[in-house]
């Protein structure tokens, strides 16, 4: 409950790095007149509709919208569906949310509220006549409904009755969602899964989807906004909790060796010379630990952070190199996948599109725990991997540093003004 006041406060108050972070305001979705904004789109694969060419996106649409108008109706300032149809979907499609509306549904009636086009914080009928006790109904709504590897269900019942209004407050970070019901927190920073490739985390984007299913529901009060970087940045580093400590003063190379002639320190970020390289290291040696930190790409821009560094030779072999890099340029087409921004270099290639624009700040949490090393990037994991379980390393290369118990952390300069900046580690 800590750490979901914090985030309510940095949400408020959208503070980081002691810069003001004006949040986004909360804008309406529905005009409480007419549909403009929004088409219809039942339960279906979001990669399948990538997949489909122009055309046949386009007749699908059709036909997805013209079953809207049998199903769907404004009366008042209200949104109601009769529990059938397609679903009403935002034209709009979000990263980081904040979503508020209000609904109001029957009994009998199963449904909920789909995320980047992916199932769902449930709405269901949750009295024992309702018949889903046995599927948790008992325990309310708001919960992951879809969830298989973490929690599905809600941390307390808040419901209210039949006939009456419900408000729905839900924040998406990254791949995971906070939900507050009626003012009571029931989900708290859970992952939502990917319901559509559970190999995969939760798409980096996507429509707002009001499920229907099983009886009348209403929705009003539909509103929206998008959060942006620095107060995402906020708000992550308050849910990756406490016992870190700076190891980056913001003004000099305290602390740090190795080539630091190759970088500089403006605005209280270390960065790179352009055209300048080497490695930037601690003096401090660390075996398991969390390092947090913040990091803007340039153009094309190349560095990477050094795990368990020895000080001395290639990061990429010697230890651990996880990329830093803006790999949507053109020059990176032709990339291996462990080469992408946040892979084990040679090693472990990471899920890619989690990035922000460049000449955004980005959030990025590594936790490094015996031969274990996940990578979190802007709030969503992008490697999760055991390098001792590695036989063969991709890259055809020898990687002996992989198999270090301990050294360095550093920056792996490449010539470009990556920069980096909040700095912080927490020893295991």
């Amino acid at each position: 409950m800590l750490r979901s006041l914090a985030l309510f406060t940095l949400l408020s108050l959208g503070t980081a790095l002691g810069q003001e972070q004006k949040p986004n305001p909360l804008v309406p979705l529905f005009d409480g007149k007419s549909l403009a904004g929004w088409h219809g789109m039942g339960h279906f694969d979001p990669y399948a509709l990538l997949a489909m060419n122009g055309e046949e996106r386009t007749a699908m649409r059709a036909r997805d919208d013209a079953a809207l108008a049998p199903h769907w109706k404004i009366e008042g300032s209200d949104l109601v569906n009769d529990g059938e149809g397609p679903y009403l979907t935002s034209d709009a499609e979000f990263g980081d949310l904040e979503l508020e509306l209000d609904y109001k549904t029957v009994a009998l009636a199963d449904s909920g509220i789909y995320l980047r086009a992916t199932p769902q914080v449930q709405i269901w009928d949750t009295t024992e006549k309702g018949g889903k006790w046995n599927l948790g109904a008992d325990k309310g709504s708001g919960g992951l409904w879809n969830n298989k590897r973490n929690e599905r269900m809600p941390m307390v019942f808040a419901d209210r009755a039949f006939g009456e209004w419900n408000h729905l407050r839900i924040v998406q970070l990254g791949e995971c969602t906070s939900v507050w019901l009626n003012q009571k927190l029931v989900v708290d920073h859970v992952v939502m899964e990917n319901f559509w490739k559970a190999e995969l985390p939760l798409l980096a984007k996507g429509p707002i989807q009001l499920q229907t299913h099983g009886g009348e529901i209403r929705f009003r009060n539909v509103e929206a906004r998008a959060i942006g970087a620095g107060e995402a940045n906020a708000a992550l580093r308050a849910h990756s909790g406490e016992g870190f400590r700076a190891i980056f003063d913001g003004s000099t190379f305290a602390g740090f060796e190795g080539d630091v002639e190759s970088y500089e320190i403006r605005d209280g970020a270390i960065r790179c010379r352009a055209g300048h390289g080497g490695n930037l290291f601690t003096k401090s040696v660390y075996d398991d630990f969390v390092v947090r930190l913040q990091f803007r790409l340039p153009p094309g821009g190349n560095n990477g952070l050094a795990i368990r560094y020895p000080g001395m030779g290639d990061a990429a072999y010697e230890a651990i190199e996880i990329q830093v890099l803006d790999d949507s340029a053109a020059q990176y087409t032709n990339l291996k996948p462990w080469q992408f921004h946040g892979s084990l270099y040679g090693l472990v290639p990471a899920h890619r599109g989690y990035l922000r624009a460049v000449g955004d700040w980005n959030y990025e949490e590594v936790e490094v725990k015996g031969s274990r090393i996940r990578v979190t990037l802007n709030g969503t994991t992008i490697v999760n991997a055991d390098v001792a379980a590695i036989a063969k390393p991709l890259s055809g290369h020898e990687h002996p540093g992989r198999l270090r118990t301990e050294g360095h952390f550093g920056f792996c300069g490449h010539n470009d003004p990556v920069e980096f900046r909040a700095i912080e580690i927490k020893e295991l």
